[in-house]
């Protein structure tokens, strides 16, 4: 008699476990297609030509931008090139270029030009609709310059992956430096010495 009412237990268990398993409750998967809309607008052309004179091409560029959701206070890193567009859930960034500054120019700074869209209802009585809600330059160590002002989300430029001729040999850096002693009251009136076996 217990035999039999064990078994009956360890039946009833397996089946809920099994029913668990059936109920067909699979996640849906997330929509990442950028919308026609916003696909086909161009994020800041002026910005994007205005940035192709010195170092990488604009189209080489890499961009690392931060994303946070206030709802659920995630974080996440998106890389993207200049011209993409990529979308998490109702949102969707774009970005026209990134620029940094020289190597010998101080102090450094890193930015990028970037368009945000979400989408939401304006009121409660409307639809939901893709709205833009920044576009502009945002700086890594300015941040405070241009925000992206939404109670949802925030978005911050982290890195401007590019470089410039001779940022490895930096002659320049050490021509930069020496004029900006001179231009700070340095007395010297020699010729400047040859870049041969200096070191700073």
């Amino acid at each position: 008699m217990k035999r039999a009412a064990a078994n009956l237990t360890l039946f009833a268990s397996l089946s809920l476990l099994a029913a668990c398993g059936s109920g067909g409750n699979d996640p849906e998967a997330q929509d990442t297609s950028v919308p026609e809309a916003i696909a086909g607008m161009q994020a800041g052309p002026a910005q994007a030509e205005q940035g192709q004179h010195l170092g990488t091409p604009n189209k080489d560029r890499v961009v690392t931008l931060g994303v946070l959701n206030k709802r659920n206070n995630l974080t996440q890193d998106v890389v993207m090139k200049p011209g993409e567009s990529k979308r998490l859930g109702n949102l969707v960034v774009k970005v026209a270029t990134c620029e940094k500054t020289l190597p010998w120019e101080h102090p450094e700074e890193q930015g990028a030009f970037v368009q945000v869209f979400v989408e939401e209802r304006a009121n409660a009585d409307e639809k939901l609709a893709w709205h833009k809600v920044f576009s502009g330059w945002l700086f890594k160590n300015s941040p405070g310059l241009n925000v992206v002002e939404h109670p949802v989300y925030d978005v911050w430029v982290k890195k401007c992956a590019m470089s410039f001729p001779g940022e490895d040999s930096s002659p320049a850096a050490t021509a930069s430096s020496r004029s900006a002693a001179n231009a700070a009251g340095s007395a010297s009136t020699s010729a400047p010495a040859s870049s041969e076996g200096e070191t700073d």
